[in-house]
């Protein structure tokens, strides 16, 4: 009995040392990466969601963290394009090569593209993630640029997720909105957590990350987006619309200062930063369009069940003074700066949403992005402040507190 105590023990002991030596090691040699690199993933989509989008679509990680192709290793005459920003650069119901940055990749590598910028390949790595706005991509930036050694330039588009996690909140007069925590925006980092639980502890993330390097799996995610079609039916059921837009100065200050110290991180990394204003479904809109929003809700609907929502009005105008603000820093800055929902005017035919492409309006905004890649002052005609946002008409609803 003894003899099997201290075998169990030692046991323990080498245990609890290689867990501690394999937290050290991981913490020492992990750099920041929003998507964890050699990720390979099968996305079926509920086919309740959209028909515009393909029901199966692949989402493949490089092994820098960005979605997309491997980078070349051999770099001479490489022209490397570094997109960030939130969901609508994500593309995540989108394929590889049908999202913009994956089409624009393609653009880009014909050979009249590749005249014009004096390269000999053109690499497009996608950084983009869900739920980024101005202070979560600030964040980003300063944990990920320093992996690399170069970038030709950098697209930068994020605006909306700032004014939905205000108006999650119930957009509070005069307040700033909240930041996500940064734990949530890196799937590795020297920072990482871990715990006891086996599928909490070092040793197992090591085995995972040795797995995706050699083995390369295929993670399938069945029915994604199933929780959108119960958004959509919440937004139509909503108890209360409101109608009015609280003073939206605490959003907006944070935003551009937030915004401002993103582009000057990418700036200091890139010989070109070009800012996508980042654009969203307007007009007077058919039953069916809205019956395609889920957006605008105090509260998460993916989450959570949702009974109160801003109306499209509200959501368009806080938009449209987010996006004076991406031009007035864009200007300050001296930033190219290229205007895309001009070009986004084909309704459900470009966006599947509010606020994101279909397989067609991707390839519209992949085209756009090329024109100014390839052409720093194509972009100069849509450099003026927008209109200003059209006024609310409908009346007036009391806002519940807080």
């Amino acid at each position: 009995m003894i003899a099997i105590f201290f075998a169990a023990l030692f046991l323990a002991v080498l245990g609890l040392t290689a867990e501690l030596a394999t937290r050290w090691w991981i913490r020492r040699h992990s750099r920041y990466a929003v998507w964890s690199p050699a990720t390979r993933m099968e996305i079926r989509q509920d086919p309740r969601l959209f028909p515009e989008v393909e029901p199966r679509v692949r989402f493949n990680i490089n092994a820098d963290g960005e979605r997309g192709g491997e980078a070349p290793a051999d770099t001479d005459g490489l022209f490397r394009i570094l997109a960030v920003g939130g969901s609508s650069v994500e593309c995540y119901a989108l394929d590889q090569t049908t999202s913009w940055a994956g089409r624009l990749e393609l653009l880009l590598n014909h050979p009249d593209a590749l005249e014009r910028l004096g390269a000999r390949r053109v690499h497009v790595g996608n950084i983009g993630h869900s739920g980024v706005g101005a202070a979560e991509l600030e964040i980003i930036l300063d944990r990920v640029l320093p992996n690399y050694d170069r970038l030709d330039t950098i697209l930068v588009m994020v605006s909306a997720s700032t004014a939905y996690h205000w108006l999650e909140e119930g957009a509070p007069a005069g307040h700033e909105p909240p930041v996500v925590p940064e734990d949530a925006l890196f799937a590795r980092g020297p920072a990482q957590a871990f715990g006891w639980h086996p599928r909490a502890t070092a040793l197992l993330e090591l085995a995972r990350r040795v797995r995706q390097r050699w083995f390369h799996p295929v993670t399938v995610k069945e029915n994604v987006g199933a929780w959108i079609v119960s958004g959509r039916a919440m937004r139509a059921a909503a108890t209360e619309i409101r109608m009015t837009l609280p003073d939206p100065s605490g959003v907006l200050r944070h935003f551009e200062r937030h915004f401002r110290g993103a582009l000057r991180l990418a700036q200091a990394r890139a010989k070109r930063v070009i800012v996508l204003r980042q654009p969203w479904f307007e007009k007077r809109y058919t039953g069916e369009e809205q019956g395609r929003f889920w957006h605008g809700g105090v509260g998460r609907p993916w989450k959570e069940k949702v009974n109160v929502y801003f109306s499209l009005d509200v959501i368009n105008r806080i938009l449209g003074l987010i996006d004076q603000r991406v031009v007035q820093v864009a200007d300050e800055l001296g930033l190219q700066h290229v205007m895309l929902q001009p070009l986004l005017n084909q309704g459900l035919r470009h966006y599947y949403d509010h606020d994101h492409f279909t397989p067609e309006g991707a390839a519209v905004v992949a085209q756009a992005v090329a024109n100014a890649v390839v052409d720093p002052n194509r972009s100069r005609e849509t450099a003026s402040p927008p209109p200003p946002p059209r006024r609310i008409t409908q009346p007036r609803v009391p806002l519940a507190a807080g």
